[in-house]
């Protein structure tokens, strides 16, 4: 097996660690701000669209460097409102900790599969029995946690959630792919098209569906959440994701990507109010010890 980079698989850990923040976000949103789902992904899409195009002078070009092609570019755009959608449903349907725990625990597993069918990747017995660890330890993280976790519908919570993996798990895969054809083009385009796609498409279906503006008695503090998904964990965060996704196994990414919902559950226990049981607890650290060995197995090479 050949040696991933560090600074990719770096990239990648910090990508997953702000997006558990922003779930934290979104649902600071949900309870005050009076916008759904789709409505605050809209917002966030279009912000970081913003802060990626207005970025976009500074970024250094490699010369020769092929353009992505457009249908990619578009169908990319589509999964990540697809995935991003799915995943704030699930965290106000079923809970932060919850939500995210099972969006992510079924990623590996999509992607996996994906990446068998698709690439023939081969997984070895220590990346299977990884993969599996780290399944373990989102199982125990989700069914960890209690009725504190504010979840209104945890069944259709648990349905956006797997749509949310098979979304992320689609991008991860058509991303590789674009890769090997020497047609992924520069990551941060690819970040900024996305959004800029994926903006529009939720514009479409938040403007008949429920307000797009939030409460005028909660708009300062929504502004700045707002502000904050559009920066950290969208422009920032995926521009690093795209870079390193050139460099990394898919089923490497799937799998280092759990760490979103060891700072998803962090957030959810201390701005939330959800509680962290001992199955939580036990969740988090067998996740953790995952991701640490496929990081080993892959530096190693």
């Amino acid at each position: 097996m050949r040696a991933a980079p560090v600074r990719p698989l770096l990239y990648i850990s910090l990508s997953a660690a702000s997006w558990g923040s922003a779930g934290a976000a979104a649902a600071l949103l949900h309870r005050t701000s009076g916008l759904g789902p789709v409505a605050v992904s809209c917002w966030r899409f279009a912000v970081g669209a913003a802060l990626l195009l207005a970025g976009r002078a500074f970024i250094r070009r490699t010369v020769g460097e092929q353009r992505a092609r457009p249908l990619a570019l578009v169908a990319t755009g589509i999964l990540m409102a697809v995935f991003q959608t799915c995943y704030l449903a699930a965290v106000a349907l079923a809970g932060l900790a919850v939500g995210t725990a099972v969006a992510l625990g079924a990623g590996p597993v999509f992607t996996a599969l994906g990446a068998r069918v698709v690439f023939g990747e081969r997984v070895s017995r220590r990346g299977a029995l990884t993969i599996l660890l780290a399944v373990l330890g989102l199982t125990l993280l989700a069914f960890g946690a209690d009725d504190g976790s504010g979840g209104s519908a945890p069944a259709w919570g648990f349905v956006c959630a797997l749509g949310s993996a098979a979304g992320s798990a689609a991008i991860n895969l058509l991303t590789q792919a674009e890769a090997r054809r020497g047609r992924s083009g520069h990551p941060y385009d690819r970040a900024l098209a996305g959004f800029a796609v994926g903006a529009i498409c939720l514009l479409l279906v938040a403007a008949p569906t429920g307000p797009l503006l939030p409460a005028p008695t909660e708009l300062a503090g929504s502004v700045v959440l707002l502000g904050y998904l559009g920066a950290i964990p969208t422009a920032l965060a995926y521009a690093l994701f795209f870079s390193a996704l050139r460099a990394v196994r898919a089923t490497t990414v799937s799998v280092v990507m759990m760490l979103e919902p060891v700072a998803a559950l962090a957030l959810g226990t201390t701005l939330l109010g959800e509680r962290l049981t001992p199955g939580a607890a036990t969740g988090t650290a067998v996740l953790l010890c995952s991701v640490l060995l496929l990081t080993k197995e892959e530096t190693n090479g």
